[in-house]
């Protein structure tokens, strides 16, 4: 069955049904009081190596521990886990943190920590005797990705757009929720017309052959930063020196990427996958390039996060001036780069 347009929107509101739980009273945030403020609770993402356990690795978290509470595919999921408390700190691509704070939840955007460049960005693959060489031909055909109302979704919707699809013909395509790991099996096996592939997976993927790439969002956007880590105000207000602690170490731990030659990064992101212990296969790591970030230590500049709230509000999944860009994020906790 399509995905409709309107479908598209009610998963985009998912998110503000869980942030009014959040707005009318659910606890929040804050791990002090039993936890201490020094634990900073989590999710990860299988077989990959996220900024701040890469940060806690190189020593730049200081005395605050990361507590990995289990993995992730989703960074709609991991921001509301946030926002009600689960976890102490998560990550979404900027339109769906627009969208959960437009719905009153009380988080805020503390760094940027992946985004899109020359190395780092994500595809919309076909197979190579594909028939799909535009945006139109993306009608009445499955995209599959990791989730729907975030990243690859509002890609997806720019690059139809921009291929002069109208409303109703982009409510014709069929995003659908596929795990990662299996996306490239997926599409190899035709249960998919398109594969949403970043990263290690994607450059595995590429390694094997047979598939080529429709569009990319660095094609679309440029160089940008797309997702940001957020925390409650009230873990923000009761836990600032950790905040600072995390945010500066996050920040860090980006420009040790940076600077880094590959070789040696990937040797360390290996070395963290395996200590941690998780039955993970540590071999994709091989194909890391960058973690994309645009801007110095990921400090926020406000344009990553206006692009989505004007886009949003293009799409009528919130209301003019619902958002105030300034509420949305600060930079007040990171003291790398600045």
């Amino acid at each position: 069955m399509a995905t409709t347009a309107s479908t598209r929107r009610q998963f985009l509101s998912l998110l503000g049904l869980s942030a009014v739980a959040v707005g009318c009273g659910t606890t929040a945030g804050a791990s002090s009081g039993k936890r201490g403020t020094k634990a900073l609770r989590y999710q990860g993402w299988a077989g990959q190596v996220t900024l701040p356990e890469l940060a806690q690795d190189l020593g730049y978290l200081g005395d605050v521990r990361l507590e990995w509470v289990g993995n992730t595919i989703s960074g709609p999921q991991d921001i509301q886990s946030a926002a009600t408390g689960q976890i102490d700190f998560g990550g979404a691509f900027n339109g769906a943190v627009v969208k959960l704070a437009a719905n009153k939840a009380p988080v805020k955007a503390v760094i940027s920590y992946y985004g899109a460049d020359k190395y780092a960005y994500n595809g919309f693959y076909v197979l190579e005797d594909s028939p799909l060489h535009s945006a139109r031909d993306l009608i009445g055909k499955k995209i599959g990705m990791n989730t729907l109302g975030a990243h690859s979704e509002a890609m997806l919707d720019i690059y139809l757009q921009r291929g002069g699809l109208s409303q109703s013909d982009i409510g014709k395509t069929e995003p659908l929720v596929v795990p990662p790991v299996n996306t490239e099996q997926a599409l190899r096996q035709k249960q998919i017309d398109v594969a949403v592939l970043g990263g290690l997976l994607r450059d595995k993927a590429l390694a094997t052959g047979g598939i080529r790439p429709l569009f990319t969002d660095y094609q679309l956007l440029g160089a940008f930063s797309a997702g940001t880590y957020v925390m409650t105000d009230r873990f923000l207000s009761q836990n600032p020196e950790t905040a600072r602690i995390f945010a500066t170490g996050v920040g860090k731990a980006i420009e040790w990427a940076r600077a880094t030659p590959r070789e040696e990064v990937i040797a360390r992101m290996t070395d963290i996958v395996k200590k941690r212990g998780r039955n993970e296969d540590p071999a994709p790591l091989k194909y890391w390039q960058s973690y994309g970030v645009a801007e110095t230590a990921g400090r926020i500049t406000g344009k990553e996060l206006k692009l989505w709230i004007d886009w949003l509000t293009e799409r009528g999944d919130i209301k003019k001036d619902q958002v105030t860009l300034s509420d949305l994020y600060t930079n007040e906790f990171n003291a790398s780069g600045s």
